[in-house]
């Protein structure tokens, strides 16, 4: 048991016997009657968000989460298989499991999955990965205005906006929360 105190972004709780995120939560006093914590839940299993509101100090149960590292074997159809580093067992997620994580996943890339109570509930990608650009149009000439941009697909098959000097065969740092374009990797 925890108390709403320790409530951060990204603490999974239990609540009527099912698994929530917490995605945001705010501190509220009021000027008449108690502080609450009004929050905004992920829920796990279904992906439906909902608010609720916890009185101050209140209890609920921390779910407790064991995160592993596994390395992306390959994908197949919309199922994508990852093995334990540790005794080599293969799990298979499909695509609405991975979630948005799924663009930035590459073959042999190190994965922490969340388990829960032995089942898979989630998976955590780095901030930043590296990838290749596979596809490139080429620069338009006389497109040259401050801050030009254009579409490219990289090797994950996710497109992604970056400024014109960007050529197939590039290494791009990408901002996995965002999607963004982040440098040129030499």
């Amino acid at each position: 048991m925890i108390s709403t105190n320790e409530f951060r972004t990204g603490l999974t709780i239990e609540l009527d016997g099912q698994l929530y995120k917490i995605v945001n939560y705010d501190h509220v006093k009021p000027g008449k009657g108690g502080a609450f914590l009004q929050t905004k839940l992920k829920n796990i299993e279904t992906g439906q968000t909902t608010n609720k509101r916890f009185r101050a100090g209140e209890k609920v149960n921390k779910a407790h989460i064991e995160s592993r590292t596994y390395q992306f074997l390959y994908k197949g159809g919309k199922d994508y298989t990852f093995m334990d580093k540790e005794n080599y067992e293969q799990i298979t997620l499909n695509q609405e499991e991975i979630g948005d994580a799924a663009k930035f996943i590459k073959e042999n890339s190190d994965i922490e999955i969340q388990l829960y109570q032995g089942n898979p509930i989630g998976v955590d990608v780095p901030v930043f990965v590296e990838l290749a650009v596979t596809d490139a149009p080429p620069a338009v000439a006389g497109n040259t205005v401050s801050g030009a941009s254009k579409t490219v697909t990289l090797e994950t098959g996710t497109e992604v906006s970056v400024p014109l000097f960007i050529e197939e065969g590039d290494i791009l740092k990408v901002d996995t929360r965002t999607g963004e374009y982040i440098e040129r990797v030499n």
